[in-house]
């Protein structure tokens, strides 16, 4: 049996997991090794992919950015979450705030490290990085649309620093890119719908408070739209082995978003939409798999 002291620092440690949501970065974590493998160095035997020292620090940095990412996030929002993620809040606060912000800052000075051990240019890139979170959580993110946008293009960036490694120009890894930066940005539109409650109260000017919710969807719509456009292109004009099979799927999904979006009143039809993105992308990683089924069994040697 635990005792009480031990049952506080196991709610504690959970709490910790939940503010840098592990299984976020798990996820993160494992992409950018499919993205590599299968997508930016598919001509490299597969041992010298995994075992690429220099690919282990970019990712290690990542996961760590992103970490330090979450927690200043969680520190200015929250009292906004108090309103929009009251059980998740209760949860998050079992930390103090002051322990969050020693471990942003140890969480990133780790990062800062890790990169050094790549070269100056990626201490760069992750340091910039580690500026334009702290910029979107401070400030951006109360912005209508760019917040959306500059959140996109920090979700994205951490594969962006993979891509850089591996000097890999290939037209379809930038098609890539885009299905998942649209995807993202149609996420964190739909995340403006459904935390509009919190929003309004801590006065976020989001789109939906700005300009009401109809407009939020129309925009949504267009970029789902959008989205429906690399995916046809990956359908159509892109080898992409077996992933066809995975983007076919994304179109018809997608088109049943659209329809539910329209159709959504409550948080909680907004809730399910979001999941519907959030399924959406985390098959889209396991998906990278079917782009060569064979590829993993013949490059062991």
């Amino acid at each position: 049996m635990f005792s009480r002291k031990n049952k506080l620092l196991l709610l504690k440690l959970l709490s910790l997991f939940s503010v840098v949501r592990g299984y976020n970065i798990l996820m993160i974590v494992a992409a950018q090794y499919l993205a590599s493998i299968y997508i930016l160095a598919p001509d490299l035997p597969l041992r010298e992919v995994v075992f690429d020292f220099n690919l282990f620090a970019i990712v290690l940095a990542s996961a760590l950015v992103i970490a330090g990412g979450y927690i200043i996030n969680n520190f200015y929002d929250a009292e906004k979450d108090l309103i929009n993620k009251p059980t998740k809040s209760m949860l998050d606060r079992l930390v103090s705030q002051r322990f969050k912000l020693s471990t942003y800052f140890v969480l990133n000075f780790l990062a800062v490290f890790a990169a050094s051990y790549v070269s100056f240019r990626a201490v760069l890139f992750f340091s910039i990085y580690i500026f334009g979170i702290w910029l979107y959580s401070h400030k951006l993110k109360r912005i209508a649309f760019i917040g959306n946008v500059v959140s996109a293009i920090l979700a994205i960036a951490p594969f962006f620093a993979v891509f850089v490694h591996y000097k890999n120009f290939a037209t379809v890894i930038f098609v890539h890119a885009m299905f998942l930066f649209l995807l993202i940005l149609v996420r964190e539109m739909i995340k403006d719908l459904e935390n509009i409650a919190g929003d309004l109260a801590q006065n976020y000017k989001t789109i939906p408070v700005l300009y009401g919710v109809r407009f939020s969807k129309r925009c949504i719509s267009v970029l789902i739209l959008l989205t429906l456009l690399p995916s046809l292109l990956l359908i159509n004009y892109f080898d992409v082995g077996y992933m066809y099979l995975y983007f076919i799927g994304c179109i018809f999904l997608l088109v049943l978003f659209l329809i539910m979006l329209w159709k959504a009143k409550t948080k909680l039809h907004y809730v399910g939409l979001h999941n519907i993105l959030k399924l959406i992308i985390v098959v889209g990683v396991f998906s990278i798999l079917l782009i060569n089924v064979d590829l993993v069994l013949n490059r062991i040697l």
